[in-house]
Formats: C-alpha cells, sequence, structure tokens
C-alpha cells in the first residue's frame, strides 16, 4: 500500500480561520487577512472546532494518490460520498501480466493456506490473460477478477469530511486493510493541519467508545495511539 499527499488548500488552517472570522466580522476579507497574519490560529480553531462550527472545515481539501490497496477495500472506501473519486478502470485498463493483488495476513501468515490462495488468485489472473488475448473484452474477463485485485485511485475530501471518515475508519472495528489507509492519510494530514485533525481518529479519541458492546476495549491504547500520529514523521 502506497498513499500519498498529492496536493491540498495552500495553509489549510488560515483558509478555515479566514472563513470564520468572516462569519462573524463586519471587516471586508482583505482586512481580515491582515489581521490572520499577525494572530495565532491555532486556539481559534480549537474554539471553532469545539462549538461545532464545522462548515468552515469545508473550506480545506485534500487530495491523496492510493495505489496497492485491494478492489475491496476501495469499495469501502467509495461509499463516502462527500467526497471525489478517480479510480482505474478495469473496462479500459488491462490487468497485467504479473497478478497485482492484497493478501490478507490472517492467510499470509499460515504457509498452506498461502500458497492455495496464491495459486487460485494466480489461476484467475492466467484465465483472464488468455480470455483478452481471445478477443474477450477487458470489461468483460474482468468479471473474473478477485476482489483481491489492487487498484489504484485519486481522491479529494475536505477536512470535514476526513473527520467524519477517520472516526468510522480508524476505528479498530474497522476492516483492517482501509484502517490501515485512514490511518496513513491522517498521519499525512495531520502534518499540515495539526490544530484541525488534533484529536482525530476513532469515537474514543475525543470521547467515549461509539461501539457499545462491540467495543475493543482498549480506549486509552488507541488515544495514545492516534494523539502521538505523525510524531515520527521527518
Amino acid at each position: 500500500m502506497n498513499v500519498r499527499l498529492l496536493k491540498s488548500t495552500p495553509d489549510p488552517e488560515k483558509t478555515i480561520a479566514l472563513a470564520a472570522k468572516l462569519c462573524y466580522s463586519d471587516s471586508d476579507i482583505g482586512g481580515l487577512e491582515e489581521r490572520l497574519a499577525g494572530e495565532e490560529t491555532g486556539r481559534f480553531i480549537e474554539g471553532i472546532v469545539a462549538m461545532g462550527h464545522h462548515s468552515v472545515l469545508e473550506h480545506a481539501s485534500f487530495t491523496f494518490g492510493i495505489e496497492g490497496i485491494s478492489r475491496a477495500t476501495s469499495h469501502q472506501l467509495v461509499r463516502h460520498r462527500l467526497a471525489s473519486y478517480s479510480q482505474q478502470s478495469q473496462r479500459y485498463v488491462r490487468a497485467g501480466g504479473d497478478a497485482e493483488y492484497v493478501t490478507p495476513d490472517s492467510i499470509a501468515s499460515r504457509s498452506d493456506l498461502k500458497r492455495r490462495f496464491d495459486g487460485a488468485v494466480t489461476a484467475l489472473y492466467s484465465l483472464y490473460g488468455e480470455l483478452v488475448d481471445a478477443g474477450v473484452p477487458a470489461e468483460d474477463a474482468r468479471y473474473l477478477l478477485p476482489n483481491a485485485a489492487c487498484t489504484k485511485i485519486i481522491v479529494t475530501m475536505n477536512a470535514r469530511e476526513l473527520l467524519h471518515f477517520f472516526r468510522l475508519r480508524c476505528c479498530e472495528r474497522a476492516q483492517w486493510e482501509i484502517r490501515r489507509m485512514a490511518t496513513a492519510m491522517l498521519s499525512l494530514v495531520k502534518e499540515l493541519a495539526p490544530t484541525v485533525f488534533a484529536d482525530a481518529g476513532p469515537a474514543c479519541v475525543r470521547g467515549p467508545c461509539s461501539e457499545g458492546a462491540m467495543s475493543c476495549g482498549r480506549p486509552d491504547e488507541i488515544r495514545r495511539k492516534f494523539r502521538s500520529l505523525g510524531e515520527d514523521r521527518p
């Protein structure tokens, strides 16, 4: 899995603070910009987030390039509707000769099962290649490809939607692959907007666990993990 931050709103926290201040000021935008240049925006944003004025977070957006995730995970990802997606097409792009797929750790850790899993997936890719070579359109041959097949996708979300996304997908109850992807995404945006994403992550980072009886039972450990996320980045 490879997750990169391709682009973001320049100085995202300043943009958010400017939008928030405009709501409560009779000053023009130029005047607000000048005042912001000499102000500490972090504390102001903390207050805005705490009071629930989250609409201003939508003015900051982040674009990610994600490679090496499975189709099983991309199908979960695109259920988040307040986002933009561009995904490599299996209809127009022929799968390569070498099978590219994701193997879950629960299978990779057991040599006998991994051997059978690899054999089955490789056989599917081999037959896929035979079908395409025989003139079957890639859009039809792709019906053979498994959920494990790797894909590439570019994703853009605003800060408000990212907070919602992280709340759901960084949770221990989320499926392992999308949880790893979401955690990598959070680590990247936390560097650019540390105040906005200071308490980002599953629900237990900011308050009580939202999973009830299905809780992992490790809220203190999870809080420490996400509050320190990104601190070891160079």
